[in-house]
């Protein structure tokens, strides 16, 4: 109790999540009085970074820097571009299925908003569509990015969760192929009730000139998720492959990526993963205490008299998810909820870890796009201009569509896991 009102006090102040964790810590170990617990501090810090699987997340974020500087991101929007981009509502069908391909690059939220909406929001206004709406539906679009491998979330998720990075990184590939496919079909309804516009036809043969053009990009996710699927390497292997095929294609075929640009983007990665890397570390100690505390039987106990089945409990996470992602980022959120959720699911109701994760980031991540904060808004805001509260109104239908596909998740385990299996 002591350390969770530590933990609250210190975050209405302001001070970062890492920095809340490792403080409650040691608010914990003093209220305790049992000095022996400081020597096992710096030993918990340490084992929470201890992983193999966690060397993937650098090199994940540096396929998403050579993939930018190399102008891949660009060549991709074209080639949706050829698939779709004459069909009514063209532009915000290439709004989501590039989206979908560059997140099985980037795997981070906030970074793909960051590019896409510099690339599509002006594109979709020229061509006639609201701006509120174009920013919305991009921001949407980079909801794919932690669902899709590679998901920066998914590999924090496996290692707090102590379950294979590659096994998480697969099941994620089907509910984000379903959550695309049903974007996709709102879009075509909201396409035809506000006569959404087309894109500039281009004729059979500028097409397969476009998909010519740009088709070596998608070797880069082929590698990634193929060499993962096909038993080749693991997550962390495959990662390091890719990289070397992204710089490959940025060099030699789209010729816009030089070897001088490499420092700065590894400085780069280097930074926000030991940003990442930071906050894994904090969550060790943060789960240590949480144990100390008897935390987790507590909130079994509470749960068991709440949810009396397992598609109860899972409902029921889905709402506590919800709100917590609505109010603290994707990380820091899975840091919190993991410790304490993931024993009650899997040892009471005895839900599969992987489902469990899948379901517990979708939900942080929509809370990324749910008010009150919704910060994935605040960042297409920031790159268009456009009101937040306006881009959630505008993009309700996603928001609804988001939910059932978290239902479904919850009531049928095999949307998960069928690829593992």
């Amino acid at each position: 109790m002591i350390t969770s009102a530590a933990f609250i006090a210190i975050m209405l102040v302001g001070v970062p999540i890492g920095l809340c964790l490792c403080l409650a810590g040691l608010v914990f170990i003093i209220a305790s009085g049992n000095p022996v617990l400081f020597q096992s501090y710096p030993l918990q810090l340490f084992g929470g970074v201890d992983s193999y699987g966690l060397i993937a997340i650098p090199l994940f974020i540096l396929i998403g820097e050579i993939m930018n500087g190399g102008g891949i991101t660009r060549r991709i929007v074209d080639m949706a571009m050829a698939f779709v981009g004459s069909l009514k509502g063209g532009l915000a069908y290439v709004n989501i299925l590039a989206n979908m391909f560059i997140s099985s690059i980037l795997g981070s939220a906030t970074a793909q908003v960051a590019i896409m909406a510099q690339i599509m929001v002006p594109e979709m206004e020229k061509k006639g569509y609201d701006k509120t709406f174009a920013a919305g539906l991009t921001a949407y679009g980079g909801m794919l990015g932690p669902i899709i491998p590679p998901s920066v979330m998914f590999v924090v998720y496996s290692v707090l969760a102590q379950v294979s990075v590659s096994d998480m990184l697969i099941a994620g590939i089907v509910p984000g192929v379903i959550l695309t496919t049903m974007f996709c079909i709102a879009i075509a309804l909201m396409g035809y009730v506000y006569n959404y516009p087309k894109a500039d036809y281009q004729t059979p043969r500028q097409r397969l000139a476009t998909i010519l053009r740009t088709s070596p990009t998608l070797l880069i996710p082929i590698v990634i998720v193929g060499s993962i699927l096909g038993g080749l390497g693991n997550a962390t292997e495959s990662a390091a492959v890719g990289a070397v095929a992204a710089a490959l294609v940025g060099k030699f075929w789209t010729k816009e990526f030089r070897f001088s640009q490499l420092p700065q983007m590894m400085l780069r990665a280097g930074v926000y993963s030991a940003i990442v890397l930071f906050l894994v570390a904090a969550a060790a100690v943060f789960s240590w205490v949480l144990v100390f505390g008897k935390v987790p039987q507590e909130t079994a106990a509470w749960i068991q008299s709440v949810a009396k089945d397992p598609v109860s409990f899972m409902l029921l996470c889905n709402v506590i998810l919800l709100v917590i992602g609505t109010v603290i980022d994707g990380i820091p959120g899975l840091i919190m909820t993991v410790p304490i959720l993931l024993p009650v699911a899997t040892e009471i109701y005895h839900i599969d870890p992987r489902q469990f994760g899948v379901v517990v980031v979708i939900n942080l991540v929509l809370g990324l796009l749910s008010p009150p904060v919704g910060l994935c808004f605040f960042v297409a805001a920031a790159v268009t201009g456009a009101k937040p509260g306006k881009m959630f109104m505008v993009t309700l239908p996603l928001f609804g569509i988001s939910c059932i596909l978290l239902v479904l998740l919850s009531l049928y385990p095999s949307l998960s896991l069928v690829l593992i299996k």
